[in-house]
């Protein structure tokens, strides 16, 4: 193409366009070729079928998603729970090598008695170091949320309602009960 009548390739390109396009039309906003209500029913229908294939692919996969974030969640809680028995089992297991040690020596039952109490310290030791400890029971007043009251004695050596007897220790963990303390308490009408 020549330059021969004096207008530029551009310019040749905007003519033809302009001949291309009725009158009427805008050309800076042109509007879609085909309108919705003009596609044709199937190509409607197979994009929808698309479009429900596409959601019902992320909603399973938002499932299993969901499915594998739980089931490691409780993977992960078990793990906790053996570590922590395991962590408290290791603190225990020197208890253990003392009865052992106490059981294997042959001696007097002095002796013996004194062992089974440096055995018993330890154990209460290691019971404290995991925030394990136990109820006061004997000379308080019954609390039935830590104390468990297995007999009511008629007595008018102590106020009515007071623990005379621990039968059983009860035993907290930080503030939680674990077991609670088996007494005897006083009844003592005239008090």
């Amino acid at each position: 193409m020549g330059k021969g009548n004096g207008r530029s390739e551009v310019d040749k390109v905007t003519l033809d366009l302009d001949r291309e396009l009725p009158a009427s039309e805008d050309t800076e906003n042109p509007q879609p070729a085909a309108s919705p209500e003009s596609a044709s029913p199937a190509s409607e229908v197979q994009r929808l079928q698309a479009e429900r294939d596409s959601l019902l692919d992320r909603l399973a996969r938002a499932q299993a998603e969901f499915d594998n974030a739980r089931k490691r969640a409780t993977r992960e809680q078990q793990d906790y729970r053996d570590y922590a028995v395991a962590d408290t089992l290791k603190s225990l297991l020197p208890v253990l090598d003392s009865f052992e040690r106490a059981l294997q020596i042959k001696s007097d039952a002095s002796d013996l008695r004194s062992g089974v109490e440096l055995i018993y310290k330890q154990l209460q030791s290691a019971l404290a170091r995991l925030s394990v400890n136990p109820i006061a029971s004997k000379g308080e007043p019954f609390d039935p949320h830590y104390h468990e009251a297995v007999e009511m004695v008629e007595t008018s050596e102590a106020p009515d309602h007071q623990v005379i007897e621990e039968l059983q220790r009860g035993y907290k963990f930080k503030d939680r009960l674990l077991r609670p303390a088996m007494v005897k308490v006083a009844r003592n009408p005239g008090r």
